[in-house]
This record gives C-alpha cells, structure tokens and sequence, in this order.
C-alpha cells in the first residue's frame, strides 16, 4: 500500500532590529517557536546566525499528504509570525515542497 508524503518547509531569514544581545534574541526566538509550535502544529528550529545579535535564521516544517495543504499551512505560518511578532522583519523566505 502507497502512500502520498509530501513535507512542506519554509526557512525564514529573520532581522531583529531592536535587540542587542544574544540573551534577548534567544528569549524571543524560543518564544516565538514555542507559540508557533503551538499555535500551527509545526515543526519548528533555529538553523542559522546563532551567533549573530539581529540576525535569525528559522526553519518550519509541516507533514501532510497534500501539496495545497502543504502550501496553505506555510502560508498560514508566515501570516501567523509577521501579525504575532510585526518586530521581526522576514528579510527572506525559501519554500520547498518535497
């Protein structure tokens, strides 16, 4: 028996102007993966800048049998961060569907 997997991901270059320490961009970064783990039913990691004050890298990641679902829940999470977080400027976002 077949199945159909398909995993949406999106990777978020995040810039975080008003932060100026590792400490603070941590707490707001785990907040926000918290909330959006949550919120979305995600996956959801840091996988870039981790040394970097104002920079952020966050990859997303949802596992369905659609590739419109897979489309609309990548779409859903990047509405969800710029209305729950309008402090972090998305800089860029890579979709890959698989």
């Amino acid at each position: 028996m077949s199945h159909t997997v398909i995993i949406g991901l999106v990777t978020i270059e995040l810039h975080l102007d008003d932060v100026f320490s590792l400490k603070e961009k941590r707490g707001i970064l785990k907040s926000m993966i918290t909330r959006l783990q949550k919120a979305m039913n995600v996956s959801v990691a840091e996988v870039g800048h981790h040394d970097t004050w104002q920079s952020a890298a966050v990859a997303v990641a949802t596992v369905t049998n659609s590739t419109a679902h897979a489309h609309q829940v990548i779409q859903s999470v990047l509405k969800w961060i710029e209305e729950n977080y309008p402090d972090l400027e998305m800089m860029s976002e890579t979709i890959e569907i698989l």
